[in-house]
């Protein structure tokens, strides 16, 4: 669709809805109370926790959107206690009900640089959300990221459920599947052309699905913390680099208005960051703090629940890095695969793309040792943001540090072996090949809007369309495929896949021997030299019965996202067999 025609719907919608619903885009006075958030230099707080009773977690949630004067928009879940984004906990098996109340009352913008997006609707408030697919500034909906649950209206559809905003409570209920990985999942809205300023506002929050210490007995009677890493706008856009920062040539801007990478690690971020709510702003970074017990083992579990910002954590005591002992990855434990009872992979730093988790033990500062959280540079290509070194948080070593809420089982019970054969033994029934690709609308324009491209080998690139009912693959449940996916764009990107978990074979045409599981995995930028586009090789499992539907696979960069780098996956059910019973 021509660029003038996109301005054209854009306005007639915009108009529509004033006409019919004056309020609707018009955002109120900014409420200091509506999603309070800590300060700089704060203590990271510990999320609220929500835990299932008798197997079931019932749990009323409200999102409130808030009109801040530098014309971001700010996001909360809210709990009734008061609590923004609570922390979910079930087990196994366990059931949970949840009532979502859209109070969204300030409109998103659709997500900088997209170049095409639905009109702006106003939502009836009494029409279906199941059916509405209705992806707006004002409605949202909910995905449980990393749970293998149905991609079915009430459990986790994003491509028809739609909830206006001021209609009653929606109600999700979904069963966690008893063999679904112990360990760190997240929810978040999930609205195509509208998700990034959803998520970049805050609109997300953590959910642990318990028993990791019966997968892991290393962690047994660990004391766990919930750290979950946003991105937000800056707080300084115009403050000049710190004094410390090495002199760099102007700032850049990519075409969606962030900060180009720089390549040094340096200069000013695309986004700011913050741990648990509490910022560490551009250009200083003043970390917030975490105080420890000398010497105490603690179990993290980090989410990165950024927008666009890729992460690459690091702790220094003394400015040495310290060892960090993975467990999990994407609420995966890495021994899954019938590796040792203990298992822990003993890194100096974990990188993690945008949706990624890692749960890791951390071994505290002896008193008086300074030490820090920070995140290293991210090469991102030249096409991408900047996403230099920064500093997130201190942590201090000091004898009355009070103990986190929560503690692993010290004498846990071992889980049951897997039902399934491990993904890497499996053969795969067939190859696929994917790509990455981008087309600013105008070459010669530096600030032309960009379109994003995931298409399928054989397929011609397309921004992803919502209102199409076809899907770009169809698969069998209870097959096993491989996918290779190439970056031919000059951007480093994140791709993510709904319902399931896949193993990582390849890298850039190498063998990759990863005895554990991902959901996210980044997809290396084409330099423009290489004779070959850089690419993964990964093997989908498409064997859970509960995934048979529709859903999506993306770039978990949500500009990119909204922006058309998304496709549509259908699993249909496996054939019955003919076989007559014994």
């Amino acid at each position: 669709m021509a660029p003038a025609r996109i301005r054209l719907l854009l306005a007639l919608g915009i108009a529509f809805c004033f006409a019919i619903c004056p309020s609707a885009l018009r955002p109120e006075p900014a409420s200091p109370d509506l999603c309070p958030r800590p300060s700089v230099g704060d203590a990271v707080p510990e999320p609220e926790d929500l835990r299932s009773e008798h197997g079931v977690l019932k749990v009323d949630l409200a999102i409130h959107s808030q009109a801040l004067p530098s014309g971001s928009i700010r996001y909360c879940y809210v709990s009734p206690a008061g609590g923004q984004s609570p922390t979910l906990r079930l087990g196994p098996g366990d059931l949970l009900i949840l009532r979502l109340k859209n109070d969204v009352s300030v409109a998103a913008p659709p997500a900088a640089g997209v170049a095409s997006h639905p009109p702006v609707l106003c939502l009836v408030k009494n029409s279906d959300p199941c059916r509405s697919g209705a992806m707006t500034g004002l409605s949202t909906n909910l995905h449980f990221h990393g749970l293998t649950i149905p991609p079915v209206c009430h459990q986790d559809d994003v491509l028809r459920t739609s909830i206006a905003a001021g209609s009653p409570p929606f109600e999700y209920r979904i069963r966690i599947p008893d063999d679904e990985p112990p360990g760190l999942y997240w929810y978040h809205p999930h609205i195509h052309g509208f998700t990034k300023p959803e998520v970049l506002g805050g609109a997300s929050g953590a959910i642990i699905v318990e028993g990791i210490e019966r997968a892991d007995s290393a962690v047994a009677g660990l004391p766990e913390r919930v750290l979950v890493i946003r991105d937000q706008d800056l707080l300084n856009p115009s403050s000049p680099p710190s004094k410390l920062e090495p002199v760099l040539p102007k700032m850049l801007l990519d075409r969606d208005g962030d900060a180009a990478n720089t390549g040094t690690g340096f200069g000013r971020p695309a986004k700011d960051l913050s741990i648990n709510f509490v910022p560490a702003p551009y250009p200083d970074y003043p970390p917030a703090s975490i105080k420890m017990k000398p010497l105490e083992r603690q179990f993290w579990r980090v989410l990165n629940a950024c927008a666009i910002t890729y992460l690459d954590l690091e702790v220094l005591y003394q400015r040495k890095p310290q060892r960090l002992g993975l467990v999990a990855l994407d609420g995966a434990p890495m021994n899954e695969n019938g590796g040792p009872s203990d298992f822990v992979l003993w890194q100096n730093h974990i990188g993690l793309p945008p949706g990624g988790r890692a749960e890791f033990i951390l071994t505290g500062p002896p008193a008086g040792v300074p030490a820090i959280l920070v995140t290293r540079s991210v090469d991102t290509g030249v096409g991408g943001e900047n996403d230099p070194n920064r500093a997130i948080a201190t942590i201090t070593a000091s004898a009355d540090a009070p103990e986190p809420r929560s503690a692993l089982a010290s004498s846990p019970v071992p889980l049951p072996a897997p039902n399934l054969p491990w993904l890497g033994n499996v053969a795969p029934v067939r190859t696929r090949k994917l790509y990455f690709s981008e087309k600013p609308l105008d070459p010669n324009d530096p600030a032309s809007p960009t379109e994003f491209y995931l298409t399928v080998e054989g397929q011609t690139p397309a921004v992803f369309d919502m209102n199409s009912d076809v899907p770009n693959i169809e698969v069998r449940q209870g097959d096993v495929e491989d996918w290779i996916i190439e970056n031919r764009s000059s951007e480093l990107h994140a791709f993510h896949i709904h319902q399931l978990h896949f193993l990582l074979l390849d890298w850039m045409g190498r063998p990759v021997h990863e005895p554990y599981l991902r959901d996210t995995v980044n997809v290396p930028y084409y330099n423009g030299r290489a004779l070959q586009y850089p690419s993964v090789r990964l093997r989908m499992d498409f064997r859970a019965p509960g995934i048979v539907g529709t859903f999506v696979y993306h770039c978990h960069l949500l500009e990119h996202e909204d922006g058309g780098m998304m496709g549509m996956i259908r699993v249909v059910p496996a054939p019955r067999s003919t076989r007559p019973a014994n």
